[in-house]
Formats: structure tokens, C-alpha cells, sequence
């Protein structure tokens, strides 16, 4: 899809109520299945997010308990990004501190003692 119809398609559904944008939600994938390959999710937690969405709308749950549980969920996969640099971070550190090959400070001697002027 080019640039142009992106914008377009974006500036007509940032007008509407989150249950019209089910609707088209509906009719997207209902055109996807027909046309083309579908789509996967990026990700563990967008997988997870998506099914919860689609059972939580065939229950027909209102649409700002399906709204409020989909944000709790990308919260928590913001969350779990955050960890994850965090710990390849950590790892990263203690692979440079481990490595044979990084360059070691060499131990400082001692000052000599000063000396005591006579008494």
C-alpha cells in the first residue's frame, strides 16, 4: 500500500468510535482471508493481545472492557521490552568485565611513606 492511501485510510479512522473500528477491523481481515496471506503478529504479547481481543468480541464484552484490557496488556509487553534491554544490558557489561581480551588497569602501587621531619 503506498504512502498516500496510508495517510488517507489513517486520517478517515481517527474519526471514528472504537466500535466502527471494529467493524472495518472485521472487514480487513474478512478481505485478508479472502486475498491475501494473513498477517502475524509481532511478537509473543501481540499474539496474545490480538486473541484475547477476538474472544473478548465474540463474547460481545463492551468495547471499553475490550479497550481497557488490550492497553494492560501492551503494558505489559512495554514492560517486558524494558526488562529485556535492561538484562541484555547486564549481559553485555559483564561480557566486556569477563572478557580475556579486554585490556585490565593495572594496580596503582602505594605512595611511598612520607617522611617524618625530626623532632
Amino acid at each position: 500500500m503506498n504512502d498516500q492511501l496510508r495517510e488517507r485510510i489513517q486520517r478517515r479512522l481517527e474519526a471514528l468510535s472504537d466500535e466502527r473500528g471494529y467493524q472495518i477491523l472485521d472487514y480487513v481481515e474478512f478481505l485478508e482471508s479472502k486475498y491475501a496471506e494473513r498477517a502475524a503478529p509481532t511478537g509473543i504479547l501481540a499474539t496474545i493481545s490480538e486473541g484475547i481481543e477476538d474472544t473478548m468480541r465474540a463474547a460481545k464484552v463492551p468495547i471499553t472492557a475490550i479497550r481497557t484490557t488490550t492497553g494492560l496488556v501492551d503494558s505489559a509487553a512495554k514492560v517486558m521490552r524494558g526488562v529485556a534491554a535492561a538484562a541484555g544490558s547486564v549481559v553485555d557489561e559483564a561480557v566486556k568485565v569477563a572478557s580475556p581480551s579486554a585490556p585490565k588497569p593495572a594496580p596503582k602501587a602505594p605512595p611511598p611513606p612520607a617522611e617524618k621531619p625530626p623532632a
